[in-house]
This record gives C-alpha cells, sequence and structure tokens, in this order.
C-alpha cells in the first residue's frame, strides 16, 4: 500500500520560507514514472492543489502561490519537496502530497485520489 509522509511544516511568521519534504513508499511502479502533487487544505475549505511535477520534471502551480513556491523531486530517494517562500497568512493549511500516473500538466483535482497521509501543518502568523 502506498504511502506518504509528509514532514517540515511549522510556525512562521508572514514573509518566511519553509521547505517541506514528502517520502513515499509502496508504490507499484519505479517513483520516477509518477505525477507528483503537493496539495493543502485549510479550515473549513475543500482541498486544492497546489503544484504538481510530472515524471519528465515539467511544473505546474495554483495561481495563488505561482512565484512563491517551488516544486522539485528527487528520484533517487522518492522524495518530492515544496519550497515556499514569501508565506502569507493565507497559505495556513494542512499540506499533503500524492502521487498519480498521469502524463498531464494539468492541476488534478484532490477528489480523485483515493488515500492521503497525514500531511503537515504550515501556520503563517505573526
Amino acid at each position: 500500500q502506498v504511502q506518504f509522509v509528509e514532514f517540515g511544516g511549522g510556525l512562521v511568521q508572514p514573509g518566511g520560507s519553509l521547505r517541506l519534504s514528502c517520502a513515499v513508499s509502496g508504490i507499484r511502479f519505479r517513483f520516477s514514472m509518477y505525477r507528483m502533487g503537493w496539495f493543502r487544505q485549510a479550515p473549513g475549505k475543500e482541498r486544492e492543489t497546489v503544484a504538481i511535477i510530472t515524471m519528465r520534471g515539467f511544473t505546474n502551480y495554483s495561481d495563488s502561490v505561482k512565484g512563491r513556491f517551488t516544486i522539485s523531486r528527487d528520484n533517487g530517494v522518492n522524495a518530492v519537496y515544496l519550497d515556499m517562500d514569501n508565506l502569507k497568512p493565507e497559505d495556513t493549511a494542512i499540506y499533503y502530497c500524492n502521487a498519480d500516473l498521469s502524463l498531464a500538466l494539468s492541476n488534478p483535482n484532490p477528489a480523485d485520489f483515493a488515500s492521503w497521509g497525514q500531511g503537515t501543518q504550515v501556520t503563517i502568523s505573526a
């Protein structure tokens, strides 16, 4: 069974930075074949897609984080990262990663994913 372990969250002041990491295990195919994504869910809101990186390394971001967040992957250790800069209070959420085998560059619908990890809490507050 696929497992996602997200970590690196915390409490940061507005304008600060964080790096989130996600370790993936139990996948059926080589990690490099998966499209990886970061998602977040703020209190009282639906889960949304933040960023994705395809198996070829192409990336796509939601408009709300474009220019501030960077997604990357390390296929050698089955991990995906999210570097977040210039953080804003509206970035406060639980952040999750997930994987699929789509080749599309478009952001996926979080509802299409069956299982999730525990996520990591990111809180932006002065």
